[in-house]
């Protein structure tokens, strides 16, 4: 079931106000160049989901990972601040996959493109397997009386 006009409001603000913590306030040297790129509330607010992804090597991306962990708290905090709810959802940062499945795509495509251009070279001297007319011709039935 898809989810309520609620949630999807409550999880682009918050997908709005990580993403403006962590370009000014979250100081954390670790910290590298990241980028917010979906948020998710269960249907009673109390879960949220937070998607990035982080410019950078294996190494910089731990680090990212441990740094938006242990900012996790003064989020939290902000959040609460900011979204004004019952209850402030709980947190939890998800490394979003986009980079590496774009480029596993890109390198599919690669492929596919060698193959049609090999598919093309083949199909330059290529001859009919039946010869140029692989269709039977009726026979002609010589009547005479």
């Amino acid at each position: 079931m898809g989810q309520s006009h609620r949630t999807l409001k409550v999880a682009d603000r918050i997908k709005v106000i990580v993403a403006q913590l962590l370009e000014t306030k979250i100081k954390d040297p670790r910290l590298g160049f990241v980028t917010v790129t979906d948020a998710r509330v269960t249907g009673d607010l109390q879960q949220a989901s937070v998607f990035y992804t982080v410019l950078g090597d294996l190494e910089e991306r731990a680090a990212t990972a441990a740094a938006l962990e242990s900012a996790k708290g003064a989020i939290r905090s902000a959040l609460g601040r900011e979204l004004s709810l019952r209850i402030t959802p709980s947190i939890e940062f998800f490394e979003d996959g986009l980079p590496e499945s774009a480029l596993a795509l890109d390198s599919l495509l690669a492929k596919v493109h060698e193959q049609d251009a090999q598919v093309a070279a083949l199909r330059k001297n290529a001859e009919y397997a039946g010869g140029e007319d692989p269709y039977k011709a009726p026979r002609v039935i010589d009547e005479k009386p």
